[in-house]
């Protein structure tokens, strides 16, 4: 099923009073998920709540996409404070776009017309998909070229994020062992941040010190636990784009595939899910590192616009386009902040009990 983002693309929709603007401030920490280009709902997502001046970013942990969008953030912060950090995401997603205004997946002119956000039908992305189960990105792509090396190299100041105040847990899913690496504010480089962007059918395993590594989503996505051990704020806001549910039985081939994939990338994180709603009940509130996770606060923002997008429009990077899942997230964000501001610093907005129900 596809779905127009909203057509308000070329302005900002405007803030909104939370009733806040006095409040004392709140150390939250942001769980970015992955999703190609549908984290520009995440973009949104952070330009709303960087508006608010009680809120104050302990840490982010991310992944793929919310890898980027977490390191494109700290960076413009650190360099110049909010209006740095927004302009910043916006000079990355613009760049992107851009990158790609001559590729050769595009929508065609039926789906154009009809406004519907999907390649499903081009004979350049059929074919591409068809390529990518037969032949590896080694046989296809022998140079190892990337398209966003350049742009992560041009929007990133990774000199910045080495004393940024925000603190950074980057997940990328070492090959040889299976495993999920963090990589932290000093270590993080544009290899790092595309590693954990490292669909295998699509890029080649991207080699950091000797070891090469995959997407993180295999591993977490996003990775929770460094924010409980390493922060010292309690809010924890998971920003999420990949569905955990879904009511119909995926039927063709390209929806059993991206089914399987969700299916993959969520595991980890309903596994961390599951664990910390446990500790909530049997862990010591007064002491120990189980003190952390009894007194642990979750928090999500998610809608169904993003879930409902067909999944081949995470490769759509039009300019429109972006900006509409923008836009979308700042409304999501808006609406969360509306209902659940009073709880960030006091309770857990998401219930943790709904991850306790049986395999």
């Amino acid at each position: 099923m596809t779905q127009k983002p909203s057509p308000r693309t070329h302005s900002k929709p405007k803030k909104k009073s939370t009733g806040t603007t006095r409040r004392k401030p709140v150390l939250v920490d942001l769980a970015l998920q992955g999703g190609g280009a549908h984290g520009a709902f995440t973009w949104g997502v952070l330009d709303r709540l960087l508006e608010e001046s009680w809120l104050r970013v302990d840490g982010i942990s991310g992944t793929s996409a919310g890898a980027m969008n977490a390191a494109v953030m700290a960076s413009g912060f650190t360099l110049g404070g909010v209006k740095g950090a927004k302009k910043a995401l916006e000079e990355f997603w613009r760049r992107v776009s851009d990158a790609s205004s001559f590729s050769p997946l595009q929508r065609g002119p039926i789906e154009m017309l009809t406004g519907q956000w999907t390649l499903k039908h081009s004979p350049m992305y059929q074919a591409a998909e068809m390529m990518s189960r037969i032949f590896s990105p080694y046989e296809l792509n022998p140079a190892n070229t990337h398209p966003l090396r350049d742009i992560l190299a041009e929007t990133v100041d990774f000199k910045a994020l080495k004393k940024s105040p925000i603190r950074l847990f980057i997940t990328a899913t070492n090959v040889r062992t299976g495993s999920g690496h963090l990589f932290r504010n000093a270590e993080i480089t544009p290899e790092v941040l595309l590693a954990s962007g490292c669909l295998p059918n699509l890029f080649q395993a991207v080699e950091i010190d000797g070891e090469a590594y995959w997407d993180g989503g295999y591993a977490g996505n996003p990775t929770i636990t460094p924010l409980v051990r390493e922060c010292e704020s309690r809010d924890t806001i998971l920003v999420q784009i990949n569905p955990i549910l879904r009511d119909e039985v995926p039927k063709s081939a390209r929806d059993i595939i991206n089914r399987l994939n969700e299916v993959s990338f969520n595991a980890p994180l309903l596994k961390e899910m599951r664990m910390i709603a446990l500790l909530h009940q049997v862990a010591d509130p007064g002491r120990g590192e189980g003190a952390k996770w009894a007194q642990m606060r979750m928090h999500r923002i998610a809608t169904d616009r993003v879930t409902e997008l067909d999944s081949s429009s995470k490769k759509i990077t039009e300019w429109r386009f972006l900006c509409g899942l923008r836009d979308e997230g700042r409304r999501t964000a808006e609406k969360f902040l509306a209902t659940n501001a009073k709880h960030l610093g006091v309770r857990s907005s998401l219930d943790l009990n709904l991850f306790l129900e049986k395999l």
